[in-house]
């Protein structure tokens, strides 16, 4: 293969073979592609595809035609015969493609292969214009199923609009499914005080998004919530005697609360109909097979009203024969039931327990994660798909090292394991503040590693990758620059958040959510025995800022140097020609600049630091840092506009307000 420093084009995933011959292709300035009617593509989109890329990058119009009867330049083709098999020994998804000066040929024995072969195609087409490398590529994905799972239900709902554009670039890199995970933001019927002001998608947009995933030979599989993460329908009036702590449905609202309590009382058989007519009602609007009924993080299961139960039968029991009946109700209905595997692997009793059919989503989000609970459950004999995330929840900008590290490690053990795909991760914990267009290099460290997890890839070398592809930076610098950038998030959304909600709105410390911060944690017990009296408020957040106070002493410096990757990474956004990613990184960028300079003020607030140390953060200039944080927010709502609808904007803005209110306070 061609090395990187030889050539200026590259192809993500990265193939298997390829052979890079003397010379160059011109593609015509009048040309076809004929697309075989065999391969299935009703509406020949791949064929289109490749048309509307040769315009945008060469500004010819191409025609398109079909049968033996037409000649074309680039020939799309099903093979008669074929014996090039992917690693797994089969062939799903293989393809070659051939460039030449007789013209361009994709075969391959199925949709899914020349699909794939056609995307390879157009990333070349898109960084090469009219003059194309002679090669020759043999290819095949290492994971039958290459998938991504998108948050859309805690704080942001997509557009449908933005949704097919994810689509789009999903295709482009040759994932095959997708999954949306939905709580509460779907217009179920009877259901309205649970959707209410959500933003909800609805049937319709479900089977518009349904067919076109399908067209592009993507798999939409329905993803939503059947136990745990009940939070917004278990603190409504119809709904909340289902719940394990129907007492706690009117606490005020709060982020860290919904991401660990509210979780269906399965004691109570009114709560498998509730769950089934959730399933019923959604599997009806998809043509998958597979259903993902979720039954994650069921963390309040017999601690509340099923406590009695769980005494009698044992927590294990109580969730398997729960999650055991929804299973065995998809199954009497031709459907693939998955779900995740983090309350089974915590119990692996439940694993002896599962259906042949049944598939667990292994989730694993640890940068330096081990292969423990993959091997755990390949040695229980049960199908998995494994799960590592982009890693940029909680965060304005992506962790882009841990994003790497995560899914490169997560694919190799799956691979060892007999895993039966990949599923990427993308969630929205604490109102979804990352936008979803910063998850575009983790999405496609996702389809590198799917495709070819043996592979030595280095990071560094698929960050230029990545730059150059997607980006159209010739420079091959714009995604370390966001690496960079990354790393100097000293005080996070997540921080900030943790601050505020410290406060439960009477004054008094939210225990619930000190239990979440390990400085604290581990203190609550010892305060109460040592003083006699719970925590206050002050006394829980001197003690977190102080826990932070050598990360802190960073945050000058941090600044400096994220000021810098703005300076830098300017004018290689001005020649990227892609004005909403450029916008984007800008607010994202901006942002932690804001956060840092929060964490900075707030520790002073609670003497971390000197008030003579200050440098330019001085008393005297929180007022202005407040308004500057209000007016940051005004435009970050602009840029939640252009991917999504208002869902839950107003509670981001409201923790920017409480946060600029705070910065008044503590001025005065």
């Amino acid at each position: 293969m061609a090395s990187e420093n030889t050539r200026k084009w590259a192809i993500i995933p990265e193939p298997n073979s390829m052979t890079v011959g003397e010379g160059t292709v011109l593609l015509p300035y009048a040309g076809r592609v004929n697309e075989s009617i065999a391969i299935g593509d009703g509406d020949f989109l791949l064929a289109h595809q490749l048309v509307a890329d040769i315009r945008s990058a060469t500004g010819t119009d191409w025609d398109i035609a079909t049968g033996d009867m037409w000649s074309g330049f680039i020939r799309l083709r099903i093979a008669d015969s074929w014996d090039f098999d992917s690693q797994d020994g089969g062939t799903a998804g293989a393809y070659t493609l051939t460039i030449n000066t007789d013209g361009i040929t994709i075969t391959s024995c199925d949709f899914e292969g020349v699909r794939n072969g056609v995307q390879t195609l157009r990333q070349l087409i898109r960084q090469n214009g009219a003059v194309l490398p002679v090669l020759q590529i043999e290819d095949a994905p290492a994971y039958r199923i290459r998938g991504y799972y998108l948050d859309a239900t805690r704080g942001r709902v997509p557009t449908l609009a933005w949704l097919k554009q994810w689509a789009d670039k999903l295709c482009l890199y040759k994932y095959n499914q997708l999954q949306l995970y939905i709580e509460h933001t779907f217009a179920f019927d009877g259901m309205s005080e649970t959707w209410r002001g959500s933003s909800p998608l609805t049937p319709a947009d479900t089977l518009e998004f349904d067919q076109y995933c399908a067209n592009l030979g993507i798999e939409l599989v329905p993803s939503v919530s059947t136990f745990g993460h009940q939070y917004v329908a278990m603190r409504t009036q119809e709904l909340r005697e289902l719940g394990e702590f129907p007492e706690d449905a009117d606490r005020p609202f709060s982020f860290i609360e919904r991401m660990r309590h509210h979780t269906l009382n399965v004691a109570d058989d009114r709560a498998f109909a509730f769950s089934t007519q959730l399933v019923d009602s959604y599997l009806q609007l998809f043509r998958s097979k597979r259903f993902n009924i979720c039954a994650d993080e069921t963390f309040d299961l017999g601690k509340g009203k099923s406590k009695q139960e769980a005494q009698r039968v044992g927590v294990a029991t109580l969730y398997a024969t729960y999650v055991g009946k929804l299973c065995e109700h998809l199954s009497k209905q031709g459907r693939e039931p998955m779900f995740w595997g983090d309350i089974a692997i915590e119990m692996p009793e439940i694993l002896e327990t599962l259906p042949n059919n049944v598939t667990l989503l292994n989730w694993q989000y640890e940068p330096e994660a081990t292969d423990e609970k993959i091997q755990l459950v390949a040695q229980a004999g049960a199908k998995q798909i494994v799960c590592p995330a982009v890693w940029g929840w909680n965060a304005l900008l992506p962790r882009i090292d841990d994003a790497w590290n995560n899914i490169a490690r997560i694919a190799r053990y799956g691979l060892d394991c007999g895993a039966e795909g990949m599923l990427v991760t993308d969630w929205g914990d604490f109102g979804h503040v990352n936008d979803p267009r910063m998850a575009v290099p983790g999405m496609i460290f996702g389809a590198q590693y799917a495709w070819n997890p043996a592979g030595d890839t280095a990071e560094n070398d698929l960050l230029e990758r990545i730059s150059r592809v997607e980006y159209g930076d010739c420079s091959a610098r714009f995604v370390a620059l966001l690496r960079n950038a990354s790393a100097q998030a000293v005080f996070t959304w997540r921080e900030l958040v943790e601050y505020l909600e410290l406060d439960d709105g009477t004054g008094n410390c939210n225990t619930d959510v000190a239990q979440t911060i390990p400085c604290l944690a581990d203190r609550l017990v010892d305060h109460l025995s040592d003083c006699g009296n719970a925590m206050t408020v002050r006394e829980a957040r001197n003690r977190m800022m102080r826990n932070m106070a050598t990360t802190i002493e960073r945050i000058p410096q941090a600044n400096r140097a994220l000021q810098q990757c703005m300076v830098d990474i300017a004018p290689i956004a001005a020649h990227m020609g892609n004005p909403g990613i450029t916008a984007a990184v800008r607010i994202a960028m901006e942002g932690q600049l804001l956060l840092n300079r929060v964490g900075f003020a707030l520790a002073e607030a609670h003497d971390v630091r000197d008030a003579h140390d200050a440098g330019d953060w001085r008393p005297s200039d929180y007022r202005a840092l407040a308004r500057e944080l209000e007016c940051w927010c005004e435009a970050y709502a602009k840029e939640w506009n252009a991917t999504s609808q208002p869902s839950e904007l107003h509670r981001i803005q409201e923790t920017v307000w409480k946060a600029a209110d705070e910065l008044r306070r503590i001025s005065k």
